[in-house]
């Protein structure tokens, strides 16, 4: 039970797009790449200085991140690669930090447009058909107070824009953003690249991510709001922690950390408490501890709740730092907290804890994470099967480790038994297993989900793609009962996986919220070396239900108690059990 309850799981990076009537692409090319990647000149910095801001200043530089992305994705002279569109920023911005009022500030932005000569007639554009899942909208210039003639401009080249193959984004049924500089050797990047970082991510945000509908705050709000804290970032800590609530304010679970925030890392401690504590009803939990040598000698019992770290609760603790873990919701917020509470790089810290109903205060020392066993418990054991027989003719699949191999295997062995529980409480060690397990539990084709992809040609237009299906080979159906176990480390796939069987002909979900982001998640480069993922591919139920931020939705409800952690106890499985075992106390 407890290597499945706290499995941590490694996200894999999936990375997975027209014409028109100008030249063709290659022929924009010059001799090794595109003239976009012979431009240097901002290599050192951009060299930006920012005057006192004031809000005609934050309302002005939100209109440039807008036209500025706008024009990346669909300017057809930024689409073949003739411009490096980083540095084209840091070229504008001096002149456009002088403007004092909005007819300097449209003539500054209407030449710079100008620049990149006229725009062609395309005989190719379409607009986004009429079933469209999220149709483009020039609502930000319409609603603006840019004067006519720009607002014309911005029109001219939304219904000219580039088609086809794009020097910045590649987008099959998911985009992969191309030729984006990391500037890995800026520790600290400048004001003008820290700008750069909020543009470049609120745009590829704004044009491919299908569910910026479903996050807290609306996103057209977050550019304005951002602009004066990147730009006053004091340093590369500040820098890090501005860029990570930023990515969090997509609630998306795939936008977390991959790499370069190395500040944030050091900011949390090297060491840890050899204690692993979850939250159960609500409290922090001392659930195991890593190294069993720990037990007798550290002065905590299982079951034992935390209530303060180092004066403060736990609950404040949790609120104040949420923002810097982006997640769909608060179970996968939690999720990846608890594992951060208990860290430090000053030693002891103090905490309070209730312990068999009594109120205690102690120190509690931390170790180097190479003294602790804290990855033991995440690694699947290769040698170990993914299925066994339980008591009561009930066979159990773990997803965890299961191959391509095993399916037949548990198809034929477990043909006669009473009831199948399959464990998605953890990351599925292949997809191809768990499609074509599910197909064992359906009588006929089945559907399961329905996606979404975006559109490279039209920047912003989400379209659905045809409803997936289980495959169905004609054999014989599973006749007995199918229970599938989830909760919050239900996650990506492993969300994808409940769906292939829920879709089976007598299937029960048993569990809590699963983490709510199911899709695609393309690497996202910014300056400093950062890097982030999003969901990119939108899914839903053949029905439309959402799962975004939502999740596997279980058909009952079922969570781990303290008293059950404390007796050992795996509550869901043994829920499952009872069920198919037709007990319903």
């Amino acid at each position: 039970m407890k290597k499945t309850f706290f499995l941590l799981f490694i996200l894999v990076l999936a990375i997975a797009s027209g014409c028109r009537n100008d030249k063709p692409f290659d022929e924009n090319k010059i001799e090794n790449g595109f003239p976009a990647d012979k431009d240097h000149e901002f290599d050192s910095g951009s060299e930006i200085v920012f005057p006192e801001f004031n809000k005609q200043l934050i309302s002005d530089l939100e209109l440039l991140g807008k036209i500025w992305g706008f024009l990346k994705y669909h300017h057809p002279q930024v689409g073949k690669g003739n411009y490096h569109w980083d540095y084209e920023l840091f070229r504008i911005l001096p002149q456009y930090l002088q403007v004092k009022d909005h007819e300097a500030r449209d003539k500054v932005i209407t030449d710079w447009i100008n620049r990149y000569g006229e725009i062609s007639v395309c005989t190719t554009c379409k607009g986004a058909p009429a079933n469209a899942f999220i149709k483009p909208s020039l609502s930000w210039a319409e609603n603006s107070n840019m004067n006519n003639v720009l607002k014309d401009k911005i029109r001219e080249i939304y219904q000219n824009r580039h088609q086809g193959e794009h020097y910045y984004i590649q987008l099959d049924h998911y985009p992969e953003f191309l030729h984006e500089r990391t500037y890995s050797g800026m520790d600290y990047p400048d004001a003008g690249f820290r700008l750069l970082t909020l543009y470049r991510y609120w745009n590829m945000i704004q044009y491919f991510f299908p569910y910026k509908y479903l996050t807290d705050k609306n996103w057209d709000d977050i550019l304005q709001e951002y602009i004066p804290l990147f730009v006053s970032a004091e340093n590369r800590l500040e820098y890090e922690l501005t860029a990570l609530q930023m990515i969090g304010e997509t609630n998306d679970s795939h936008a977390g950390v991959v790499s370069g925030f190395n500040s944030v890392e050091t900011s949390r401690g090297n060491k840890y408490a050899p204690i692993r504590v979850w939250f159960i009803e609500g409290k922090l939990v001392v659930t195991e501890y890593y190294n069993p040598e720990f037990k007798t000698s550290y002065g905590l019992e299982i079951g034992d709740i935390i209530t303060h770290i180092n004066g403060k609760t736990v609950e404040s603790i949790v609120d104040s730092l949420k923002k810097y873990y982006p997640a769909s919701n608060k179970a996968r917020v939690l999720l990846v907290m608890v594992f951060d509470l208990l860290r430090s790089s000053n030693n002891p810290i103090n905490i309070n804890y209730i312990s068999a109903g009594q109120a205690g205060q102690k120190d509690l020392r931390l170790y180097d994470k190479l003294n602790l066993n804290i990855y033991g418990h995440y690694k699947v054991n290769s040698n170990e099967k993914c299925y066994k027989l339980l008591d009561g003719n009930i066979g159990y699949v773990t997803l965890a480790s299961i191959r391509d191999e095993d399916v037949s295997v548990i198809q034929s062995s477990f043909r006669n038994t009473k009831g199948i529980i399959i464990d998605i409480r953890n990351y599925p060690y292949s997809a191809s297993a768990y499609f074509s397990l599910s197909s064992y539990f359906a009588s006929s084709y089945s559907f399961f989900e329905q996606k979404a992809k975006g559109n490279s040609n039209n920047p912003g237009e989400f379209t659905f793609l045809d409803t997936n299906q289980i495959p169905y080979y004609g054999g014989e159906s599973y006749q007995g009962k199918l229970m599938v176990l989830v909760n919050e480390i239900t996650f990506s796939h492993a969300e994808a996986a409940a769906m292939c069987f829920r879709a089976g002909i007598n299937t029960t979900i048993i569990g809590s919220t699963t983490t709510g982001a199911v899709g695609k998640n393309p690497g996202i480069d910014l300056p400093g070396g950062l890097k982030t993922t999003i969901t990119s591919l939108a899914t839903f139920y053949p029905d439309g239900t959402e799962t975004q931020r939502i999740g596997i939705i279980p058909d009952i409800w079922v969570e781990p108690t303290i008293e059950g952690i404390i007796e050992g106890r795996d509550e869901l499985l043994e829920m499952a059990i009872k069920l198919i075992n037709g007990d319903k106390n």
